[in-house]
């Protein structure tokens, strides 16, 4: 099947040129990437018109129009029959691509997601935990963003993307929860139950503009006259928080998290908080005991790592 790849970008070489390698990789599946670059003034345009690879298209716009923008103006220029879409700071698995068009033809779904890691600077694999099934995550989708990774994780047959319509660009960070909420409209999704989408933790993820997730959720609470899961989302706000070092404001936050009921999963966070902390001074820390997660971060290793080795020494992708 014909899968087309849609990129937004902006000022992100490094972090595209690792991305762009991560998708031209892809096993068993016939693919175009389309590059939308979104202004950029760094050295991005010079490393796009290094490749020589026939499947990369560039679309160029002089000045940034946001990522709901960038990604309907790729989709729009798509020529495959499914959509894929990847963030410029996000990678995937070799095999990303070729499980999810296996799940979505076994059950005859028009959609599908699968699991993600969570990365460090460093390239090591923070953190991960399996996603929802189906079920699940159909059922959330009003109150929270129920699928991990953003808009680097799902794929959709491009005549199921007409059907719904383009992202809205009212939206700038929560543009894919909105999508899948119209997506879950037409039918349920496949999912794939292993982590293909590694998810590039730093200091420019868009997630960490708490503000604008908050006026994007209470946005996406009047469209579809629905009440978000507030309890959950600022235990969020709080990690985001805690990235960005303001220990006051990861406080705050899940102090609100536990008076709208969530104080088991505070619970739980300040118990990581904790753990992380302290995991400098106990080299000799004993094997945690969520051996699932553990399996889970594991599986993700070899091609998390592969990537990086595969990086050429000349920094080209």
């Amino acid at each position: 099947m014909n899968v087309s790849v849609v990129v937004p970008t902006r000022n992100r070489c490094e972090l595209l040129s690792t991305t762009l390698r991560s998708v031209l990789r892809q096993r068993d599946v016939d693919l175009e990437v389309l590059v939308v670059d979104e202004g950029s003034t760094d050295g991005t345009q010079a490393m796009l018109r290094s490749l020589h690879d026939p499947r990369v298209r560039v679309i160029r716009h002089d000045a940034p129009l946001g990522v709901s923008t960038a990604r309907n103006r790729g989709a729009a220029e798509a020529r495959g029959e499914w959509l894929a879409f990847v963030d410029d700071d996000d990678i995937w698995a070799p095999e990303k691509l070729a499980l999810q068009l296996q799940a979505a033809e076994r059950a005859g779904r028009d959609w599908t997601y699968a699991g993600v890691v969570n990365i460090a600077r460093d390239g090591q694999i923070a953190s991960g935990q399996p996603p929802l099934p189906p079920e699940t995550v159909i059922a959330a989708l009003t109150r929270y963003n129920a699928i991990p990774g953003g808009g680097s994780n799902v794929i959709l047959r491009r005549r199921s993307w007409i059907d719904a319509g383009p992202f809205d660009t009212r939206l700038r960070n929560t543009e894919d929860w909105e999508m899948w909420i119209r997506l879950a409209r037409q039918g349920p999704p496949a999912w794939v139950c292993r982590p293909l989408v590694g998810y590039r933790v730093h200091s420019l993820n868009s997630s960490l503009d708490i503000d604008e997730v908050i006026r994007g959720t209470r946005l996406i609470e009047t469209i579809y006259r629905s009440r978000a899961d507030w309890g959950r989302m600022h235990r969020w706000f709080a990690e985001s928080c805690l990235r960005r070092r303001d220990r006051a404001g990861a406080v705050a936050h899940l102090a609100r998290a536990a008076v709208r009921g969530e104080v088991a999963g505070v619970a739980a966070d300040l118990l990581a908080v904790v753990q992380r902390v302290m995991a400098p001074y106990l080299p000799h820390t004993p094997q945690s005991p969520d051996r699932a997660v553990d399996t889970w971060t594991a599986s993700a290793r070899e091609w998390v790592r592969d990537l990086e080795l595969s990086r050429p020494a000349d920094g080209a992708v």
